[in-house]
């Protein structure tokens, strides 16, 4: 069974061993003190923003998450969250530059028993203050999204997530949790998105919202929306990614046993969840891996249609059934993930990494680079780089 801690910070290893104390089972045979509430197995403590502390040593800081957890949740997108940002993962000792995250499930009443779809319940230890005061807060659902007007978004959770906005923290949504974040104004005049079956029904609710049908995620900087489900692994490895670069959310993406990043929206999934496999579906497989490994070299939609061996105008339309986006759309972001561990390296320029990833200018692979990661690809090794003044 997966190590899990959901009350206090996880223990990643971020240094040597002269640096701060690993917490939790990483904190080896150096002796520690209890900073705050009860030590749990492991060492790990349990509390008020609690910490194992290694005497003479300072606390390791963490990222504060909260997620939301009420009766009647389905317990899978609450799951990813616990899976992304709860773990001890000890498989990125040396890799992290910034704090790791702590997870803290947080309810409108704590210590009160939550009835969860499939006939199991659990109990949350935080209730909405710590939510408020957390870096990030994420909500995994609303119940009864389909009933009236803020049916199923308790007001004291309105009022968290005002109060977390307002003093800066992040806040994220996965399904109908963007209800919640709608009905806390957090959306007006913002692009966002949820499950598809919810999306016509958030539109009506909240028409100042921008309401995105077709992607599997929205990243606003502060505030973040993600369809349904599944694409709850996509934002939380995005938010990973955006936290500690490409290396780190492919590692965590390999624990999860999923791809690091998933290309087109949810509009392809919206019909059959299972459809025939046809003839052109092989060769538009073909021809993705064609194009990746021409990645480097200029690609144009008669040359992957021909990679397909389809017509420009069957290709696209097959393309697009397939992936849910263009395929010149679907390229760019290829040629964007190729770049983030190149950048990630001292080794190159700029300009010398859009050549190598296929952009005929540096000019070109910043624009694309922006749009797609809402930052330049200078400010990301800035951030990512390793041994990158």
């Amino acid at each position: 069974m997966a190590e899990q801690n959901v009350d206090g910070p996880v223990g990643a290893g971020t240094g040597p061993a002269a640096g701060p104390a690993p917490t939790g089972t990483d904190a080896g045979t150096a002796p520690t003190v209890q900073a705050a509430g009860r030590v749990a197995a492991g060492g790990t403590a349990v509390g008020s923003r609690p910490v194992a502390v290694a005497i003479g040593r300072r606390p390791e800081p963490v990222h504060d998450v909260a997620v939301y957890a009420f009766p009647g949740m389905a317990p899978f997108e609450l799951g990813v969250v616990v899976e992304a940002f709860g773990l001890a993962r000890p498989e990125l000792t040396g890799l992290l530059a910034a704090p790791w995250y702590g997870l803290k499930v947080c309810a409108d009443r704590p210590g009160t028993e939550l009835e969860a779809v499939g006939g199991f319940a659990l109990t949350a230890r935080h209730g909405l203050d710590e939510l408020a005061a957390a870096d990030t807060v994420v909500v995994p659902g609303v119940p009864n999204a389909f009933g009236g007007v803020g049916a199923g978004v308790s007001p004291a959770l309105v009022q968290a997530l005002r109060t977390a906005h307002g003093r800066g923290a992040r806040i994220v949504s996965i399904c109908s949790g963007a209800f919640a974040l709608a009905a806390a104004g957090l959306l007006d005049g913002r692009e966002a998105t949820t499950h598809w079956r919810y999306a016509e029904l958030l539109q009506q609710r909240y028409p100042a919202v921008l309401v995105n049908p077709d992607v599997l995620y929205v990243d606003n900087g502060d505030v973040l929306t993600s369809a349904g489900s599944a694409a709850g692994i996509d934002l939380c490895l995005h938010l990973v990614r955006r936290d500690h670069g490409a290396r780190v959310a492919n590692t965590v993406a390999r624990r999860f046993v999923v791809a690091p990043h998933r290309d087109g929206g949810q509009a392809q999934f919206v019909e059959a969840a299972v459809r025939p496999v046809e003839e052109e579906d092989d060769g538009v497989a073909r021809s993705m891996q064609w194009a990746l490994d021409h990645l480097s070299s200029p690609l144009t939609i008669s040359q992957l249609a021909g990679a397909a061996r389809m017509s420009d105008r069957s290709y696209l339309r097959h393309f697009t059934a397939r992936n849910g986006t263009s395929p010149m759309r679907w390229v760019v972001t290829q040629r964007i993930a190729a770049s983030l561990a190149l950048l990630e390296s001292p080794e190159g320029s700029v300009e010398e990494i859009a050549a190598a990833v296929g952009f005929e200018s540096a000019a070109t692979f910043r624009h694309h680079f922006g749009r797609v990661m809402r930052t330049s690809p200078t400010a990301y090794r800035r951030s990512f780089g390793r041994g990158v003044a």
